[in-house]
């Protein structure tokens, strides 16, 4: 069964779509290690939301922190200090998809990051959006995650943008599973679209 580890080249660049897409195109379970912030929306309430299978299963995190900040400081707001040591994959006997906080380096503690919950089995599926400054965030994100010996994958979020994505294919050599556009609105018929499309580009990882 596939584990899937979700980290994006930065915050807000379509990771909780593109795991709900990866979730509904394997009817895959969905696990958030670690929420910081909107506990009442959270990530997991959205991929709940988004999704029409049956089998998923979204496991609860490891820590659900009250603040939306980076989740060092909102544990030390809470109190609490995260021990990457209890932060354990949840039993399943489905594929399941993990997703991370923020980008890859976002820490947890004052000597661990995001980097170190993704285990060495995981593949790991970028998500990268256009903007000022993301073919430096995505080759950095890609290089680190290779040189670590992972298996890596890209998905584009957001509007076409041919040169910036050329050359971070160039540059990296790493497949694309896809692009997610632009959209109104994501809603279940929406995410089941872009499964539909993805479906074959995630089996083979």
């Amino acid at each position: 069964m596939q584990r899937i580890f979700v980290t994006g080249i930065s915050t807000e660049v379509g990771k909780t779509i593109a795991s709900a897409i990866i979730v509904e195109a394997l009817t895959a379970d969905y696990w958030k290690p670690i929420q910081a912030g909107d506990l009442d929306n959270s990530d997991s309430h959205k991929i709940t939301n988004l999704i029409s299978n049956e089998r998923t299963v979204v496991h609860g995190n490891s820590y659900a922190l009250k603040t939306p900040m980076s989740p060092h400081a909102a544990a030390d707001i809470d109190g609490i200090y995260i021990d990457v040591n209890t932060v354990t994959e949840p039993e399943t006997e489905n594929h399941l998809v993990i997703e991370g906080a923020g980008g890859l380096l976002v820490p947890l503690n004052d000597d661990d990051t995001i980097l170190d919950l993704i285990m060495p089995n995981y593949k790991v599926v970028v998500v990268s959006r256009h903007y000022l400054g993301s073919i430096n965030h995505s080759l950095l994100t890609i290089n680190w995650l290779q040189q670590k010996g992972y298996d890596v994958s890209l998905i584009f979020s957001g509007d076409e943008h041919p040169t910036t994505e050329q050359i971070i294919v160039h540059k990296t050599a790493v497949p694309v599973i896809g692009r997610i556009n632009e959209e109104k609105l994501f809603d279940k018929s929406v995410i089941k679209k872009y499964a539909n499309q993805f479906r074959s580009a995630l089996q083979s990882l």
